[in-house]
């Protein structure tokens, strides 16, 4: 997909299921950063107080993935592209998504994907996965869904920069040290 993309000052920290993200995004939020928040697990709280559970919204893949987007693409639309912010996933990552789900991409998602832009992309290794509340996934899934990231970052043609497994605040000092 050939896209031309405007500079934006933006860093998105991704990886599969458990890897780590958010951990590394309160950290940086801690350090004064401009930070996001990952809006799944955001779609899923909202949800939950109107009385929806985990399984009823996972059940509707795609208006799961689709509130999940709406939500990713506003945030994105607000943040001006000067400021430099950290991103606990960022568009894209809603095509590994749509791939792991076996649906097909819709014309939001293609468009939303063909405006985007990021300074860098932060991929962190895998952890040991942990279950929770918010997560369906298995480690299989961890696997696959982490593989399908770095697929479509790659080939949206991003900067790629992989975050080794380190204690949490040497993966801070390693994104810093990288920006």
């Amino acid at each position: 997909m050939q896209i031309k993309r405007a500079y934006t000052n933006w860093h998105v920290i991704t990886g599969g299921p458990s890897t780590g993200k958010t951990t590394v995004i309160n950290m940086l939020d801690e350090r004064g950063y401009n930070t996001t928040i990952e809006h799944a697990r955001h779609y899923i709280d909202t949800m939950r107080i109107e009385g929806q559970t985990v399984e009823d919204l996972k059940n509707n893949k795609r208006k799961f993935q689709l509130g999940v987007l709406d939500m990713q693409i506003e945030q994105e639309n607000a943040i001006q592209p000067k400021d430099l912010v950290f991103l606990d996933r960022a568009i894209p990552d809603a095509m590994a998504y749509y791939q792991f789900l076996m649906l097909d991409y819709d014309e939001k998602l293609l468009n939303a994907v063909k405006n985007t832009s990021y300074k860098k992309i932060f991929i962190l290794d895998r952890l040991p996965f942990i279950k929770d509340y918010a997560r369906t996934e298995d480690e299989e899934d961890q696997k696959k869904i982490h593989q399908l990231i770095i697929e479509v970052y790659t080939s949206l043609g991003f900067p790629i920069i992989h975050v080794p497994v380190l204690p949490p605040n040497e993966r801070v000092e390693f994104i810093l040290n990288n920006i």
